[in-house]
Formats: structure tokens, C-alpha cells, sequence
């Protein structure tokens, strides 16, 4: 039985500090990538957040639309210079249409994970290749699967360390389902803030996969978005489907 999704719930915990939490990470390699791969075209961002990419390629000269799960996330774009020039469709993006053909779709920062089950995301894959024209896109980043990390089924790692804050997550693994329940502890000065984000993983293969049902084939895995190569050794993934030209 599918499991009961809510796709605002993340931006309810998360909105108003989301920005700040993940200020320290840049998009540059990310934008030159995806501005080569839409090779001009309308670009559709699933989980567009804030914007942190879409702003970006919308000043590079990009059209740019969106799926948003979260009324308060798009309150953040909306807020943001640019921001009212991306149309946002609010909802599920493994299921929303937003009107129009686009070159490119992007699926960013792991967020391919945060659909509840295997059917979601290969619905998600489904919906991505019916926006795409022929020959189009499907670009999702995310980590890969590491089951070795936990101990005991259980894993905290610190994900950033700085003077003025501490980003923490604490994970419990359910591998029968390929489920892990996380929340990132946020520690500042001015207190701890609890963000929750749990994942239903997938392994490159298996994205693979729903890939292929959905009309798309791998037309590129890279480590990271300067494309570097993929190896073992690999804890990252941005991988390219092009929908199959009919």
C-alpha cells in the first residue's frame, strides 16, 4: 500500500531557514552544467524551492518553470529579485503538469528522495519524460545509497562545521523498505532548530530503470557537476536521461 504523502510538509519546517542553512554551498558549477545541457531551451526545475538554481539560469537567459510542493518555499522565491519570473505550479511533483514542452527538467539536491515509495518516483520519472519534447533532458542529482554508514541501523554525521553554526543529521535506516528517517539538527547561537527530511533511497540502477519505463535512457553519470567521473569511490550522483526521440 503507498504510503501517505504530504508534499508541503518539508517547507513547513524548513522554509524560513532554508536559505541560511544551505548558504554555503554554490551553484556555479551546477548552473554552467545545466545551461550546456538545455542547450537554449525552457528548462521545468521539480522541487524548485527557493530558487537557489532557478534564479541563476533564469539570469543566465534561461526560461524557467517550476514545481513546488510548499506555499512557504514559493513565498521565498516570490520574495526573492527575479523570483516573479518563474511560473510555479504548487503540488506533487511527481504528478503536477505544468503547461509547455521543455528542454531540460531538473531534479536537484536529493530530491528525488523525498517522494514516499518506489511507485512515486517512478511516477515522478513518468512525469518528468511527459514535460520533456523529444530528445529532452531529465537531470536528477543525488547521493548514493550507503547502508554501511549506519551502525545498528542508526548513523549522525556532521554535515557542516563552522564557527557560528553546526549542521548535524541523525538517521535511522529501515532497509526492508528503503526508507531512512532523518532530522538535521541545526545548532546556532541562537538556539537548535530540528529540520526533518526523510528519504525513501534508490540506487543508480534502480533510477536507471524507472528511467527506461518511463521512455528515457542514461546519457551521462558523473560524480559531481564539474563531471568528474564516476567510480566506486563515487557518494554523489548527477545523472542525464534523454527522453527517447519517436
Amino acid at each position: 500500500m503507498p504510503l501517505s504523502f504530504d508534499a508541503s510538509e518539508y517547507g513547513r519546517h524548513v522554509a524560513d531557514v532554508y536559505d541560511e542553512t544551505y548558504a554555503h554551498l554554490t551553484a556555479d558549477d551546477a548552473v554552467d552544467r545545466l545551461v550546456t545541457l538545455a542547450e537554449d531551451g525552457p528548462v521545468c526545475e521539480f522541487g524548485v524551492g527557493t530558487g537557489r538554481l532557478a534564479l541563476p539560469l533564469v539570469r543566465r537567459g534561461l526560461s524557467v518553470a517550476g514545481v513546488e510542493g510548499s506555499p512557504a518555499m514559493v513565498a521565498g522565491l516570490r520574495a526573492k529579485p527575479d523570483g516573479d519570473r518563474i511560473e510555479v505550479a504548487v503540488g506533487d511533483f511527481s504528478a503536477v503538469r505544468v503547461p509547455g514542452e521543455f528542454a531540460l527538467v531538473l531534479l536537484a539536491f536529493n530530491t528525488i528522495f523525498a517522494l514516499p515509495d518506489q511507485a512515486a518516483q517512478v511516477a515522478c520519472f513518468r512525469n518528468a519524460a511527459a514535460h520533456l519534447r523529444p530528445g529532452g533532458r531529465f537531470v536528477v542529482e543525488t547521493w548514493v545509497p550507503d547502508p554501511g554508514a549506519f551502525r545498528a541501523g542508526a548513523a549522525l554525521r556532521p554535515v557542516r562545521v563552522a564557527e557560528d553554526e553546526v549542521l548535524l543529521e541523525a538517521a535511522v535506516l529501515h532497509p526492508a523498505e528503503q526508507r531512512m528517517t532523518t532530522t538535521k539538527l541545526r545548532v546556532t547561537n541562537s538556539g537548535i532548530r530540528l529540520l526533518p527530511a526523510n528519504h525513501r533511497y534508490a540506487w543508480p540502477a534502480e533510477l536507471d530503470l524507472m528511467a527506461e519505463l518511463a521512455g528515457m535512457r542514461r546519457e551521462h553519470r558523473w560524480a559531481d557537476w564539474a563531471a568528474r567521473p564516476f567510480t566506486d569511490e563515487s557518494r554523489q550522483h548527477v545523472s542525464v536521461y534523454r527522453r527517447v526521440e519517436t
